[in-house]
């Protein structure tokens, strides 16, 4: 059977080996002049290869229709990807937050394992080519593949199709949308294209570029509506203050919910949304309370500007001092029982206003993508159109940082191929 696979990222090249272990005559069709390019800048060019977690824990990391992914993620887990990559000589390692990356550190020697199979499977790759079209045939009104048509007008025939362009993050690599519209062509439904695991902008912005580059590993951070007093999402972990406002793992996967959240560009407009800092975690008001007593007590006769020093990075400093209404000039005997309250509070409590997202070329993945109600969740075919099929970003689901959205494309490239 002749398969044709639209795309060389991680689903497509997925989908290429599964179907061409059943036999199949396959040929991955990549606009860019590589694979893998979008691969190789995954986890800060580290690749962060999937996560160690239980497959069944997998589906409450993918917040964008996750139960979608059900079966993919039977067919093809977190397991399969590291025993391919050990197959094709490549150890893997496990840190922090069970993510697994490759010993070597380097995601070109993930990438060298899909490519080294590709070539023992006889898997044909075209590159700087794009697909303007799929064609198909109609017969008894059933739409049925039956090749595709690219930008140098060549057709290339096919009895099935894999659509795994990506999303429209990341530009440069390729991931461009092109995939929505030819699904689009087809009759199938586009849901909204937002960014996602994307950074944030503040309000404060002077705030940020006062404190860019100033990285927090262990913080408690908790996205507040304003308006109704809810929490949209807290998390514990490692975040990072930009030029524009906040980045870093943490704040990406605070993004996936975010762009879920109802009106939430009209709540940035009217800055509803704060996020809410603790700087100091592992303590309570009360604990926080009596460390800077002793720190007070220590260093009762310096200037409160120079009180600090222990207790915070040297970038937070003047931040803190300014947000805390106590004259820097103060002797620390002089600070009152409500004016140290009030820096508990502060540093428990570290308040900004979210404006909104960065562009979508700044996401690590797309949000939105073909309707899921219109692919099979068992074979990853369309239901509007026979023997074509879908992997990747260019469905409408995604997950939070951790390897789980590099695992999405494996398990649904891995379902495409073998049917």
């Amino acid at each position: 059977m002749h398969v044709i696979v639209v795309g060389g990222g991680p689903a497509g090249m997925m989908s290429a080996i599964a179907s061409a272990e059943k036999n199949n005559e396959v040929i991955i069709i990549e606009k860019m002049n590589s694979l893998g390019r979008k691969l190789l800048i995954t986890g800060k060019g580290r690749c962060n290869i999937t996560s160690s977690l239980d497959m069944g824990e997998f589906i409450k990391n993918i917040p964008g229709n996750g139960k979608f992914l059900y079966s993919a993620f039977q067919n093809y887990t977190n397991l399969d990807i590291i025993n391919f990559l050990k197959n094709q000589g490549l150890q893997v390692k496990e840190e922090r937050g069970s993510r697994i990356f490759p010993k070597t550190d380097k995601s070109i020697d993930v990438l060298n394992c899909f490519i080294k199979r590709l070539k023992e499977l006889h898997v044909k790759i075209i590159y700087n080519t794009e697909i303007k079209e799929i064609l198909t045939d109609e017969i008894n009104n059933i739409k049925i593949v039956k090749g595709v048509k690219t930008n140098k007008n060549i057709i290339y025939n096919a009895e099935k199709v894999v659509i795994a362009t990506g999303g429209k993050s990341y530009p440069l690599t390729g991931s461009t949308g092109d995939g929505y519209k030819m699904a689009e062509n087809l009759g199938h439904h586009i849901t909204e294209i937002e960014p996602s695991l994307v950074p944030l902008n503040i309000l404060e912005v002077d705030i940020c570029k006062n404190l860019q580059g100033l990285n927090l590993r262990n913080t408690k951070i908790k996205i507040l509506d304003k308006e109704s007093g809810k929490i949209i999402y807290e998390d514990f972990g490692e975040m990072l203050f930009t030029h524009f406002g906040i980045s870093g793992p943490i704040i990406l996967s605070s993004s996936a919910h975010l762009v879920r959240y109802k009106n939430i560009k009209e709540k940035f407009k009217n800055d509803k949304i704060e996020i809410l800092i603790d700087l100091k975690p592992a303590l309570s008001e009360e604990k926080l309370d009596s460390r800077i007593l002793r720190d007070f007590d220590d260093l009762k006769n310096k200037q409160f500007k120079n009180s600090l020093n222990d207790l915070l990075p040297h970038k937070l400093i003047d931040v803190i001092i300014a947000r805390s209404g106590i004259n820097p000039e103060k002797r620390v005997n002089e600070i009152n029982k409500n004016e140290r309250k009030n820096l508990v509070k502060l540093l428990k409590n570290f308040t900004l206003a979210i404006k909104g997202f960065r562009p979508i070329e700044d996401a690590i993945i797309t949000s939105g993508g073909i309707n899921t109600k219109e692919i099979n969740p068992k074979t990853m075919e369309s239901k509007l159109v026979k023997n074509l099929y879908f992997a990747g970003e260019v469905i409408d689901v995604d997950g939070y940082t951790g390897g789980f959205n590099l695992q999405i494309a494996y398990s649904t490239g891995y379902t495409a191929g073998m049917n």
